[in-house]
């Protein structure tokens, strides 16, 4: 990671630049877990099949194993005609060698017997006689059947590191017979509420000025969402002691830290200085050319990334899911590409922008258009709202009505 250790405070960077260079070497160590657990885990080493894959030739259709010689030329208004030698049964060698002028019945999935290299369907045959077929259409060798080693071959990589398992790929995995895949362990992330008016989200009654704690369990959600296990730490008053003792403790035992509040410049600012003096390499950046979200603070203390988030439930979701929940997949040691469920529609009207800032604006779809939703950074209920997000990209002045936008959709 390229982190400089005296960034001026909050010297701002743009949010491309920030994704690109804060990058932590600290990945989550590995463990065992059983394959039926494994759904959105990240394996840490490939797996190979440990045989061919199937194992075995077998139809992929209900008919007759034949030799694709004895068919070519079979055609509706000339049909070719074949002795049926028995039936394949399913789960069992076929205990009759296919020879010339032959076909055995076989259904779907059942083991090609010795001799055959291709399967006709069904449809396509008729009983000509007792023990006799026709043959109304010519296959060609290797048609109605997978090979023995056409879904992978031994020591193919089944899954590759890096990439969350879906649940196809415990299907395969499951077909080679693999019980446990090597993993890496959960990122554990702590997250840390502040400041003197914030008080648990369970109160029922709040004094003049107390606001209940709006960021701390979103966050966790989406710590979840990203594969990570959130760690609540609780609320911590606006005392710099308080919030460096604090710190320490979730520092062991944690791969991420998340700060909410405490990160804009003020009176009563002390997240950043504290996050300093924790240890080298320090603060990577103190603010983000992002609209809502600049007050953000990225640093790494050791080994441990720490994230400090504006106070505002909407700019402090914003943010972590644009910076946060990439970096609990990296610690996690994911390396493939996220693929957001979006949508493309028309922009319902001008949308201005400045230059040099990325813009997330929440919309409404209906009918193919979004709609923008506007307000103060402090209305969650903007984000309940919303069916999803577009970004202005920070090179551009604004978006013009009509325009085509990319809509990336809440889950």
């Amino acid at each position: 990671m390229s982190s400089p250790n005296n960034r001026e405070f909050f010297s701002v960077l743009t949010v491309s630049a920030a994704v690109a260079g804060f990058r932590p070497g600290r990945r989550t160590p590995t463990e065992n877990v059983a394959l039926g657990e494994a759904l959105g885990r990240v394996p840490s080493e490939p797996v190979r099949a440990p045989h061919d894959l199937p194992g075995f030739p077998r139809s992929t259709v209900d008919g007759f194993a034949v030799r694709a010689a004895d068919t070519y030329g079979a055609s509706d208004g000339l049909p070719g005609y074949l002795e049926v030698l028995g039936a394949v049964q399913m789960g069992m060698t076929a205990d009759v060698e296919l020879r010339s002028c032959g076909a055995l019945a076989i259904p779907t999935g059942g083991m090609m017997p010795v001799g055959a290299d291709a399967v006709v369907m069904i449809e396509h045959t008729s009983e000509a006689m007792a023990g006799t077929i026709e043959i109304h259409r010519a296959v060609a060798p290797g048609e109605g059947l997978v090979r023995g080693d056409e879904d992978a071959k031994s020591g193919d990589e089944l899954t590759r590191a890096g990439r969350p398992l879906r649940p196809h790929d415990l299907g395969l995995l499951a077909s080679a017979g693999v019980t446990t895949v090597r993993v890496h362990a959960r990122p554990r992330v702590a997250i840390l509420s502040t400041g003197d008016e914030v008080v648990p989200y369970e109160c029922a009654e709040l004094l003049p000025g107390q606001v209940r704690d709006a960021c701390a369990l979103p966050i966790a959600a989406l710590v979840r969402e990203a594969g990570g296990e959130p760690v609540p730490c609780g609320i911590v008053p606006d005392d710099p002691e308080a919030l460096r003792e604090a710190l320490l403790g979730a520092m062991t035992g944690s791969d991420l830290i998340v700060i909410t509040a405490g990160s804009s410049v003020g009176a009563r600012d002390e997240t950043a200085g504290v996050v300093a003096s924790l240890g080298e390499p320090g603060i990577f950046c103190h603010g983000l050319a992002l609209q809502p979200g600049k007050p953000t603070l990225l640093a790494q203390c050791g080994d441990v990334p720490i994230i400090g988030l504006p106070g505002n439930p909407r700019s402090a979701l914003v943010v972590f899911r644009l910076i946060g929940s990439p970096l609990v997949r990296l610690v996690g040691g994911w390396e493939a590409p996220v693929h957001e469920p979006v949508v493309r529609a028309r922009l319902s009207r001008d949308l201005p922008s400045v230059a040099g800032r990325l813009d997330v604006v929440q919309v409404r779809l209906l009918d193919g258009l979004a709609e923008p939703i506007f307000g103060k950074s402090a209305l969650l209920s903007m984000l309940v709202e919303a069916d999803g997000y577009l970004t202005v990209p920070e090179p551009a002045t604004g978006l013009d009505e009509g325009a085509d936008v990319e809509v990336t959709l809440y889950r």
